[in-house]
């Protein structure tokens, strides 16, 4: 990201993607505007972290792989880090072709939760949940390297930042794409992104129709490589 685009984020107005409501425990259905039928059956529960609420970035990047992948993941092996209740994993098991079992990771408290979405949708034979802290031993039957890396509203706990480097070096492979989705809230968040940046080839995803508007609303998203 360059200096001017640092600038441009700051001072935006926030009209277009309202802030994530605050709310009490239940069962959302989520289509994507109407990329998804059936829809998504989504439990949101707060009581064990944020994750268990919908945030502005899984919907942009759920979006995104219902609109631009749908028909080409087959074969291809997916995980989806910082998951929370599994919005964006699910929505592709959900509504893509795929034909290997999608997982779904976050840490401990998540996994019930995690658990109960994938029920809901009836998807255990597409999706599984795992415990995955960041910087540690990916768990059994995670793929070493898998071909999609699915990541939204993963850069907002400022410590965490080194431990999500470390868990991108260790999953992104020769053929590895991770697509990571967003929202800047913090002038460190930046600042996680030109780490990034080093570590990795990283580009803005540019055939999202959607950019223009959720780009006004720090919202970003990014294709990220092995560099080589």
């Amino acid at each position: 990201m360059s200096d001017s685009e640092d600038n441009d984020v700051f001072g935006v107005s926030e009209d277009l993607v309202p802030p994530a409501v605050i709310k009490p425990a239940g069962v959302s259905e989520v289509d994507f505007d109407g990329l998804l039928s059936p829809p998504l059956k989504l439990q949101e529960d707060l009581k064990n972290g944020c994750g268990g609420q919908l945030w502005p970035a899984g919907m942009v990047l759920g979006k995104y792989m219902l609109r631009n992948h749908r028909e080409d993941l087959s074969g291809k092996t997916i995980i989806e880090l910082g998951a929370g209740g599994g919005l964006v994993g699910l929505a592709v098991a959900l509504g893509c072709k795929t034909t290997t079992k999608l997982h779904i990771t976050d840490q401990e408290p998540m996994l019930e939760l995690m658990k109960q979405n994938i029920a809901l949708n009836n998807l255990e034979s597409k999706a599984a949940a795992s415990i995955y802290d960041w910087g540690t031993v990916a768990p059994a039957g995670i793929p070493e390297h898998p071909d999609i890396i699915l990541a939204a509203d993963c850069v907002y706990f400022e410590p965490a930042f080194r431990l999500l480097q470390e868990t991108l070096k260790d999953l992104v492979g020769e053929k590895t794409v991770c697509y990571f989705c967003f929202k800047k809230r913090r002038r460190a968040d930046l600042q996680f992104v030109k780490v990034v940046k080093k570590m990795f080839h990283v580009k803005e995803v540019d055939d999202d129709v959607d950019k223009e508007i959720y780009s006004r609303e720090n919202l970003f998203l990014y294709r990220i490589m092995k560099k080589g």
